[in-house]
């Protein structure tokens, strides 16, 4: 098969096209032909080298949607020409973690195409569990399919699960451009929430709004707490989605009410955050960390995308051959969604 493998850790440059042996299905598992496969900041932080269990050369890519071409010894539930995306987490299913719905929390957690050794979607076949499979809905598109899972999975662990946001409060978004806080502004408004925003692009800002966001900080050179503040009459945010990191986590603490509750998955903006602490004892915050979500969440979610319910947005396709620019262009930060690649 054709595919894009990470010959070693680094940029772009690092990404090559190889021809490798075919996968075969194993037991409980089909054989799925990728017709596409979306990009997500956590392979740009594993190309470069973020602890991930992995050796290359290796296959990146988390998201994947493709048709099922042949299954494995006691594969059920699935037919051969079936249309499906996947579900990427990968975990015992023995554990307390794992008989408790906490997936991530397992020992042997594994993301495909990232954590623990699996390998991902930028092939032209994939071998996957017949449990993580994820029918399509008639009339979704295999692009519009990949650009759903682990992005709106992230938000549904962090917006339902961590956050417990509940109907008529405030969520502040941050980052409002990338593609799990689009999945984080419809989940917020399906939960009956009021969603604030923020952006340092007025564009993204006026897209997240058509998307369903109430308000938008221009952040910066707005100051995101005062805006907060004056946007919800003084009461502040409930609830803070933030994925940006860097500065970005020390100012949006500052947003939240007494008892608010902020959850975090990324730092796109850097590592290393400055938190005053003093906002977080005196306001009885908490501060809660993400990593995707389970299975069971998975399933929540995907049944409210074949209803129309969420939808995924995508900025840009690539074919697999321009990889390579596909990174450049998420690396970038200038997308509004989901970047794709067409196999």
């Amino acid at each position: 098969m054709r595919a894009v493998i990470l010959k070693a850790f680094g940029g772009a440059e690092q990404l090559q096209v190889a021809t490798l042996p075919d996968p075969s299905p194993g037991p409980g598992e089909v054989l799925l032909r990728v017709r596409a496969c979306a990009l997500n900041h956590l392979d740009l932080w594993v190309r470069d080298g973020l602890p991930a269990k992995i050796t290359p050369p290796f296959v990146l890519g988390c998201d994947v949607a493709g048709e099922v071409v042949a299954l494995g010894p006691g594969a059920t539930g699935v037919a051969v020409g079936a249309r499906c995306a996947v579900h990427p987490g990968r975990s015992c299913g023995r554990c307390d973690a794992c008989r408790d719905g906490r997936d991530p929390d397992c020992r042997d957690y594994g993301i495909i195409g990232a954590y623990g050794g699996r390998q991902g979607g930028y092939a032209e076949l994939l071998a996957v569990p017949a449990e993580h499979l994820l029918p399509m809905p008639d009339g979704m598109s295999f692009v519009d399919a990949a650009a759903v899972p682990l992005t709106f999975l992230t938000a549904w662990h962090m917006v339902v699960t961590l956050a417990a946001l509940k109907p008529g409060e405030t969520l502040l978004v941050t980052g409002a451009g990338a593609g799990v806080a689009v999945a984080a502004v419809q989940i917020a408004r399906t939960c009956g929430a009021r969603v604030i925003v923020s952006s340092t692009s007025a564009e993204k800002l006026a897209r997240a709004k058509a998307l369903g966001a109430h308000a938008g900080i221009h952040h910066p050179p707005e100051d995101l707490a005062r805006t907060v503040h004056r946007l919800t009459d003084g009461r502040l945010a409930d609830a803070v989605f933030e994925h940006v990191g860097g500065g970005v986590i020390g100012e949006a603490l500052k947003a939240l009410r007494p008892s608010g509750r902020l959850v975090t998955c990324g730092a796109t903006a850097g590592n290393a955050a400055e938190i005053d602490l003093r906002y977080v004892f005196s306001r009885q915050l908490r501060i809660l960390g993400a990593r995707m979500g389970s299975l069971f969440e998975m399933r929540r979610v995907w049944a409210l995308v074949a209803e129309g319910r969420l939808k995924p947005v995508v900025d840009r396709t690539f074919p697999l051959a321009e990889t390579r620019r596909a990174h450049e262009h998420l690396a970038a930060r200038g997308q509004f969604g989901k970047v794709v690649l067409e196999v």
